[in-house]
């Protein structure tokens, strides 16, 4: 028999992850070829009836069409290493439009509970990607994403759960 013990709270899950499936909407996309989410639980937008990830400093709050979430039940491409596993770069992908979803906080703001959500939209820096959330705004490389909040804290991985409603 193996006992585990959490000091403060047990691991959240993975970056992408869809939670509370009851509440949620889902909807498959057509992935952009030419520029593929890179990573599940980030910031997607449609472009030419195509998702992509936010990737520039134009890209504002209003064209976040969804979030990039893993296909259930399928948890990897079977190659990739427990909670690394990277989106396909064609074909469909699953986007939460609706409901809760873990996703990975960057930056060293911590999340609390019903605080504001913010996507990176420009410069890039360690451990701060361009469309990854955040829980403070850092002037003109990040907008309020004024339809989502944070359920709580993030666990000791930085995996946290946010509440998104388009």
């Amino acid at each position: 028999m193996s006992y585990q013990a959490y000091t403060y709270r047990m691991p959240a899950g993975f970056a992408g992850d869809l939670q509370r499936a009851e509440v949620a909407t889902i909807e498959t996309q057509l992935i952009d070829p030419s520029a593929p989410p890179a990573a599940f639980g980030v910031a997607v937008k449609l472009v030419n009836g195509k998702i992509q990830p936010i990737n520039n400093s134009a890209d504002t709050a209003a064209l976040v069409y969804g979030i990039n979430i893993r296909a259930y039940p399928i948890q990897g491409n079977g190659t990739d290493p427990l909670g690394t596993s990277t989106p396909p770069t064609s074909g469909v992908q699953d986007i939460l439009k609706r409901g809760y979803i873990n996703v990975q906080l960057n930056g060293t703001t911590a999340a609390a509970k019903n605080g504001a959500v913010y996507v990176r939209v420009a410069n890039a820096s360690g451990g701060k990607p361009i469309g990854g959330f955040e829980a403070a705004s850092d002037t003109t490389n990040t907008v309020l994403l004024t339809n989502a909040y944070f359920t709580g804290p993030a666990d000791t991985n930085s995996i946290t759960e946010i509440a998104f409603n388009i």
